[in-house]
């Protein structure tokens, strides 16, 4: 079953609105293994939403189409479509009734404007939509499927999961569709597509690999189809476990774990009490081990030292440390992460202190200079980074640095 995806509206093309509907749609298809051929966004114009349908419509077996179905006068999707379809728009009795009588027990009148947003194509099968006025609507031609739906992203999710997608699959023999992520942290990309090249080049034709870089992590998503599903688990499990092996410890967790749920994960089955000095994050590490319910079972608190008088006096930092290295230092986060432990009597602590631009750097020091550490308040570890001049790119990167350097630690951690 190949599916391509048209998004209509000119919120979407000046980044006004972010399409989520098209990731939404094509992660929900594959589920049900739906081949998205291809995903476009178009503007608010007759002739861009038939370009659009007629490009979309040449290799593939049903079109999704969000957008433009309310009652203001932009909503002309219904009119393309009627025009694509060399057909016309009908009053459609049964869909005023719905919206009169959800009105009237609003106490909402009822406008000219939901009047003509009850004119549907002649040809059209209708799906009712419970989460709004604006129904789904079904045509075909040559052989594809067309269904146009809301743009409203919960109204769309209603109609697909109830029914548009089911009704597509009684159309199209289902065939198994499998994932496996595998997680990498602490190596780029290219690094990892190095140490993974021959198992790379001896990979089946049924299986797919591809890298998924981010700030955080490398993703290796493998992934298969086909009709037998056991054999297709089996040969994922098998090549997953090739590269697993071959990665070692710089895999830190599959498919939807994150490196803060990996080590929250950690820390509440050790048993252990983390505490966190911050510098230059400015707390970013401690919000994203506490936006997930739960991390009081791990998190005691923290301390934001910005200025280094608080590094004195709150943290235990040596005046003369300061002086003499730098906030900067590897001297200076080492007497952070000690102190933090003592102060919130934890287990385990991380500290960060750094300069994460885009201004503030020295010759010595430029901007993007970052040093970390990791302690039990005996023994310590740390690391320094050498990022750009980004503020934001390094407050993150730093921190997912950061989360794998306590990892790590806690991975040998008796």
């Amino acid at each position: 079953m190949k599916i391509s995806i048209l998004t209509i509206g000119d919120e979407l093309l000046i980044g006004q609105v972010v399409n989520t509907n098209a990731a939404w749609m094509g992660k929900y298809c594959n589920q049900f293994g739906g081949t998205i051929e291809q995903t476009l966004s178009v503007s608010d114009e007759e002739k861009s939403i038939l370009d659009g349908i007629e490009f979309l419509s040449k290799t593939v077996d049903v079109v999704l189409i969000t957008g433009g179905l309310g009652p203001t006068k932009d909503d002309i999707t219904k009119k393309v479509l009627a025009s694509y379809f060399d057909d016309k728009l009908i009053f459609d009795e049964s869909s005023f009734n719905r919206i009169q009588i959800a009105f009237d027990q609003r106490g909402i009148p009822i406008t000219d404007a939901h009047k003509q947003q009850c004119y549907m194509p002649s040809k059209a099968t209708l799906f009712t939509n419970l989460k709004g006025t604006a129904p789904a609507m079904w045509l075909e031609k040559n052989g594809i499927i067309y269904v146009s739906m809301p743009g409203v992203p919960f109204e769309m999710k209603y109609l697909m999961e109830h029914e548009v997608l089911p009704k597509i699959i009684e159309r199209f023999p289902q065939q198994t569709v499998l994932h496996e992520t595998i997680l990498v942290a602490g190596i780029g990309e290219s690094t990892v597509a190095q140490k993974i090249e021959d198992i790379e080049d001896a990979l089946p034709p049924s299986i797919a690999i591809a890298y998924l870089p981010s700030l955080e992590c490398v993703k290796i998503r493998l992934s298969t189809k086909g009709n037998d599903k056991k054999y297709l688990e089996r040969e994922l499990v098998k090549w997953k476990d090739k590269i697993v092996n071959r990665l070692g410890t710089h895999v830190f967790g599959f498919n939807n774990q994150t490196l803060h749920s990996v080590v929250s994960d950690l820390l509440k089955e050790k048993k252990l009490k983390l505490s966190i000095a911050e510098s230059c994050s400015g707390g970013f590490i401690s919000h994203s081990l506490t936006k997930e319910p739960g991390a009081s079972a791990f998190f005691d608190g923290g301390i934001v030292s910005y200025d280094n008088r608080l590094k004195v006096e709150l943290l235990g930092v040596k005046k003369e440390t300061l002086d003499n290295y730098g906030a900067v230092s590897e001297q200076t986060v080492i007497e952070m992460a000690e102190g933090v432990v003592k102060v919130c009597k934890t287990d385990v602590s991380i500290s960060i202190s750094g300069i994460a631009g885009p201004t503030g750097g020295t010759e010595l020091k430029p901007v993007g200079t970052i040093w970390m550490a990791v302690s039990d308040g005996k023994n310590t570890q740390t690391r320094k980074l050498q990022l750009g001049k980004d503020r934001w790119k390094n407050i993150q990167y730093a921190t997912s640095k950061a989360l794998f350097m306590l990892k790590c630690y806690l991975d040998e951690y008796v």
